[in-house]
């Protein structure tokens, strides 16, 4: 569907739904008891153009689109008003989520970011947004910033080491903040982009792990049992070693990944 169409079809699903709800058209009732994709094609038919769609009903459908779109979100999950800037101007789409937040259909869990509050399964009277982890990446992917675990919770997960990060901390390519949802913290430090590589590979956690740990203090089991929980090919793992070991920034770790190397290949 092109994009006129495209747009055209969303501008008549809210038309279609005016009407059901009982709100004066000018439109022949032919083409309002269609359904959407119905009253599309007869509106072509007829040489309805989109200008004409559009000059009655801007001032209204902004909203009704804003809230049509946000209906179709999955509940909990963040969302970014850039996403919704296509339906209008920015003002009006501003407004229509403050709208829409008054009402309490969404809920403003960050500067431009918004979540459908969601039911708890055990107690559905009591509403729940996004996580504050999931409204940090959702802040990253708005302005294209790397982020990525921090070391130490990549260690914790590979079982490099036993006890479990106070605070949920990521390192990114933009700059420092913090996220709080309830009682949740999420820790965002800016890092040289040096220590964002491999980000979503196996070999970035691993290397994320061995930055913030002490080879000396790190036995070579340690080292095999985080291999294993990278889930990596058995033809993966001497690659993703050698890979490492050809890094400045791990250094201190060459002949502890020489010997794991060794180990695994003997």
């Amino acid at each position: 569907m092109s994009h006129n169409a495209a747009a055209a079809y969303r501008l008549v699903v809210f038309i279609f739904q005016q009407n059901k709800q009982g709100h004066a058209t000018t439109y022949k009732p032919s083409v309002l008891t269609q359904s959407p994709l119905q009253a599309l094609l007869l509106l072509s038919y007829n040489r309805v153009t989109l200008q004409t769609i559009r000059l009655k009903y801007t001032t209204m459908s902004v909203s009704a689109l804003v809230a049509h779109r946000v209906s179709r979100l999955q509940k909990g999950m963040p969302f970014t008003i850039e996403g919704f800037y296509a339906l209008g101007s920015v003002t009006s789409v501003q407004k229509a989520l403050s709208r829409l937040a008054k009402q309490g259909t969404v809920v403003r869990v960050a500067k431009g970011i918004y979540a459908r509050p969601k039911p708890l399964k055990s107690f559905p009277s009591i509403q729940t947004t996004a996580t504050a982890e999931e409204v940090a990446l959702s802040w990253a992917r708005k302005h294209s910033y790397s982020i990525v675990p921090h070391g130490l919770g990549e260690a914790y997960r590979l079982g490099l080491q036993t006890q479990a990060p106070v605070k949920t901390v990521f390192w990114t390519s933009g700059p420092s903040r913090e996220f709080k949802i309830g009682n949740q913290q999420v820790v965002v430090k800016h890092t040289a982009q040096s220590k964002l590589r491999w980000a979503n590979k196996p070999e970035g956690a691993f290397y994320r792990a061995l930055l913030v740990l002490s080879a000396e203090h790190t036995s070579l089991q340690q080292l095999k049992t985080a291999l294993k929980r990278l889930n990596l090919a058995s033809n993966e793992v001497i690659p993703v070693i050698h890979k490492l070991k050809l890094q400045p920034t791990l250094l201190p770790w060459q002949n502890k990944l020489t010997k794991l190397e060794s180990e695994l290949l003997s």
